[in-house]
């Protein structure tokens, strides 16, 4: 794990999006608060439990059953065996499993929100579970089943089972049962108390921890998207003009004003540039800072929406040991995140589309300006053999297609669940799932359209007339060409697509943050 960046804290500071990433790239390392005021406030919660045991009080999920079973009482014999009911029959996830980054986020999640001490859990729960943070224990956790109240119940049960030393865990890159594991790191799995599984199932920590990883790919994106259309600017020969600073003071989006500031920046604009023969570029250049501009303004209230869900008690009920009252209510709901990734998801597909209408232009002769067709650099004795980018392009369609499929809102799917009693629930998990997706499929069109724009700027260099590359892109054109090489003859990219694939989830790139 490398340990450059500060300790990242559990406990009654507050967590940003970039130390939810942080962990979840185990590039930080982390600690629980450990001072003695804090430590009794969180052991306070279990004892009121305690105490309203022996006076034979009803609380839920601890001596009533769950959900519509909030009717049947529990006999104080059976009260201790419940927790393990709970997560035992929630037991039923399917899908793909969370890979290790999304696992470490939800831990990370539901961490924070149990350390807010108002869940009623013991001080050792959250020690154990910050323990599977540190040492890299990963509970695996089916991706399906979560309607997103109360809260992600199914995904979650895999955190408590594991905790208790039950089903199975990735360990140092291995499948491990869980028992095995906790022998070997020589812990006693866990006996959850009373309320202990209800506190940590009947939350959305997999929705959030999801939301903040994709919140990151989406803001890396808005900025990689930038430097590809300054980059398009350029290999289409556009107009500058189109950014100019008094042009977007008349219509003062700081987002959109953003994007126009970066793509200045790129195409290194400080003056009014001569008019060009062509006034107008088609929109998908000239009205670029409009598109991206929307997701630049939508960030700041997207992380708002996250950080405060991450940040929240939102497990039922609420126990204040402080007034030694139980508070029954919904904070399980996750409407917030489930209405922030149906947005995010939309947002991401429409920079999909805006990158695949630029390269559509790139490679086709109506449009390009003089490039050749499909971008191709094969020799004119060759270029009849030669296609260039021309299956890249279909590709790109096929991405985009498919990101903007899947902009259908999931939270407008609510189903009465439970019997009745789950009767509108928010499908957030589901919404920030389709928004993963969609950012996987966008970040594809954005490295096919990286490499053609890249192959665009090379083509213009290749004329006796050119000009010089503004610093920005030069600079971005001489690291492309590290690793991906011109296309002169035909050759299979699937290998240079992965690559930059793997650039782009690395962030490798230092665009305009």
């Amino acid at each position: 794990m490398t340990t450059h960046l500060e300790p990242v804290t559990f406990g009654e500071r507050a967590l940003r999006i970039e130390d939810v990433l942080a962990l979840a790239n185990r590039q930080a390392p982390t600690q629980l608060q450990g001072d003695a005021a804090y430590r009794q406030r969180i052991a306070k919660g279990a004892q009121f439990l305690d105490s309203l045991l022996d006076k034979e009080g009803v609380i839920y999920g601890v001596t009533t059953g769950y959900g519509d079973s909030c009717v049947v009482a529990v006999p104080l014999q059976h009260v201790e065996a419940l927790p393990r009911h709970l997560y035992t029959f929630h037991g039923c996830g399917l899908g793909k499993l969370l890979d290790a980054q999304a696992t470490r986020a939800v831990l990370a999640a539901r961490l924070q929100s149990l350390c807010h001490g108002v869940s009623g859990v013991r001080v050792e729960l959250l020690e154990r579970l910050h323990a599977f943070l540190e040492h890299d224990v990963l509970p695996l956790i089916p991706e399906e089943g979560s309607v997103g109240a109360s809260g992600d119940l199914t995904p979650l049960s895999y955190v408590a089972a594991t905790l208790s030393g039950e089903r199975e865990v990735m360990f140092r890159g291995e499948r491990r049962q869980a028992a095995d594991v906790h022998r070997e790191l020589g812990w006693e799995p866990l006996v959850l108390r009373p309320k202990e599984a209800l506190a940590l199932m009947n939350g959305t920590a997999v929705m959030t921890g999801l939301a903040c990883l994709a919140f990151a790919r989406a803001d890396y994106l808005l900025q990689l998207a930038t430097r590809i259309t300054a980059m398009n600017v350029v290999a289409l020969q556009g107009n500058p003009e189109h950014f100019d600073e008094r042009l977007f003071a008349a219509k003062p989006h700081p987002g959109q004003m953003q994007v126009a500031a970066w793509l200045r920046k790129d195409l290194a604009i400080d003056a009014p540039a001569a008019p060009l023969h062509r006034l107008q570029d088609r929109y998908s250049l000239r009205c670029a800072p409009h598109v991206l501009g929307v997701l630049a303004d939508s960030l700041n209230w997207l992380r708002s929406f996250i950080e405060i869900e991450l940040n929240s008690a939102n497990d039922n009920p609420i126990i204040d040991a402080e007034e030694e009252r139980v508070l029954h209510g919904g904070h399980f709901y996750g409407g917030h995140i489930a209405f922030a990734m149906d947005s995010l998801k939309t947002l991401v597909a429409n920079v999909a589309d805006l990158l695949d209408r630029q390269l559509a232009l790139l490679v086709d002769v109506r449009y390009n300006h003089g490039l050749p067709s499909n971008l191709s650099g094969a020799p004119a004795e060759r270029a009849m053999i030669n296609h260039g980018f021309k299956a890249v392009q279909i590709g790109t369609s096929a991405w985009t297609a498919e990101a903007l499929k899947n902009t259908m809102p999931a939270s407008v799917f609510s189903r009465s669940t439970e019997c009745h009693n789950q009767d509108k629930v928010s499908m957030g998990t589901i919404a920030a799932r389709d928004a993963i997706r969609v950012l996987e499929l966008t970040e594809q069109v954005a490295a096919a359209t990286l490499l053609a724009a890249n192959q665009g700027v090379w083509l213009r260099t290749q004329a006796e007339d050119a000009r010089p590359l503004p610093p920005a892109l030069a600079a971005m054109h001489d690291a492309l060409a590290k690793d991906f090489p011109p296309v002169i003859e035909d050759r299979a990219l699937e290998g240079e697509l992965r690559l930059c694939l793997q650039r782009i989830a690395e962030q490798h790139w230092r665009l305009h943050a």
